[in-house]
């Protein structure tokens, strides 16, 4: 992996990509006041065992950490436990099921191919731009129910959303965490804003999308409320992108950096679908999530006491050498490959079918009209700086 590293210039915080880590798999931070957690097996265990590894962690963080009162959680459903996780996820499963997505094929391939002939007017195909951040956000739109002409707005929310989590740490002084949730707040409340107007919307006038759904939806025989509904969006638009954006990015950067498995796969397009898989292992987009103990407990040979924080490391546990024989190789013929990228249990990524969806009809159109997939040495790939996020911001191909 150092020719990677070296090659496109990763920023150092993306530790896993830097090779082999040393040390236990699961360590404290005193310095920070979390437990980090690196291990495969360890991390198997931390997704499977929601009643003791709660995803509740905001009861934990500092009271001057917290968001703004006006910044409402109520809803977040990567924030909630069982039984109410359950109940929610069942309001939008039914628009992520296999029928559903495989439906979706036809149209994602159509926006595929528009995208692509539009950038066709540019100087320089840039992937992101041009492809891999409107693609997954004209679909989620699509499904919500809004405009897809909004994206330049969702973009710029999503960016200063992901810039605070890239500045934010229990570290930072009083000041510096003013200034930090003064800067998300303008995006926080411009993005509600936006999705509160379409929601009251829906009240009046329903329609056959995702949204109305949502808005029409009981639980326990009553209605969400309107601040659930807009915060159930905002999740479903974020990450509805987010996770596909990087991974197209991703797998392009692998095909590239291993030319031999680019020229494998033009050869056998039957192999994309195992390319996308070793891509998200290697490379994988959410590189870390977080837990909170509910109780003392054991993992990995450590003791962690109840209410700790846990950061689950999945892009280091992705290359756990007992999981995964030479890690830092990209195999896309390793077989199985059950790396931890869209997560596991119960918040396993709903829109995991959506997104190997989008991703296996992008890169066969890709192959079909790029041919090599190749980045330009002179104008240099750029990574998201955010720790917890591994992608491209920006891609140039030649």
């Amino acid at each position: 992996m150092a020719d990677i590293v070296e090659r496109y210039e990763i920023p150092k915080q993306h530790f896993w990509l830097h090779g082999p880590r040393s040390g236990p798999p699961v360590e404290f931070d005193a310095r920070a006041g979390i437990w980090n957690v690196y291990g495969y097996p360890e991390l198997h265990e931390v997704l499977s065992d929601p009643a003791t590894f709660s995803s509740d962690t905001m009861r934990l963080v500092p009271q001057r950490m917290m968001p703004d009162e006006e910044m409402s959680l109520e809803g977040f459903i990567t924030q909630i436990d069982p039984p109410e996780h359950g109940k929610l996820r069942k309001l939008v499963s039914s628009a992520f099921t296999r029928k559903v997505v495989a439906d979706l094929e036809p149209r994602i391939t159509t926006i595929t191919h528009e995208l692509l002939d539009a950038a066709r007017e540019q100087e320089r195909f840039e992937l992101v731009r041009d492809l891999a951040y409107p693609l997954p956000v004209i679909v989620i739109a699509e499904l919500l129910g809004v405009p897809s002409s909004d994206r330049a707005l969702f973009k710029q929310w999503a960016d200063g959303l992901f810039q605070r989590d890239a500045k934010m740490s229990f570290e930072q002084t009083d000041e510096e965490l003013s200034a930090t949730r003064e800067a998300t707040m303008k995006p926080w409340r411009e993005m509600t804003e936006y999705l509160a107007g379409h929601t009251a919307e829906r009240r009046r006038s329903p329609r056959a999308d995702l949204l109305t759904r949502l808005v029409e939806a009981e639980v326990d025989g009553e209605r969400l409320p309107d601040a659930q509904v807009v915060n159930f969006a905002i999740v479903l638009l974020l990450a509805g992108h987010i996770t596909t954006t990087m991974l197209l990015g991703n797998t392009v950067l692998c095909l590239d950096a291993f030319p031999d498995q680019q020229a494998k796969v033009r050869a056998d397009r039957t192999t994309v679908p195992a390319v996308i898989e070793e891509s998200l292992r290697l490379f994988t987009p959410f590189a870390a999530l977080g837990r909170a103990t509910t109780r003392e407990t054991e993992l990995g040979g450590a003791t962690i006491p109840a209410d700790q924080i846990v950061m689950c490391w999945l892009a280091a546990a992705n290359r756990d050498p007992r999981q995964f024989p030479a890690p830092e190789s990209f195999d896309p013929h390793r077989d199985p490959n059950p790396h931890l990228a869209f997560g596991r249990g119960i918040h396993f990524c709903l829109g995991a079918p959506l997104a190997r969806l989008e991703g296996r009809i992008a890169m066969n159109i890709l192959l079909d009209r790029l041919d090599p997939l190749r980045t330009d040495p002179e104008d240099p790939v750029d990574f998201i700086p955010t720790p917890t996020l591994t992608g491209v911001r920006r891609l140039p191909l030649i």
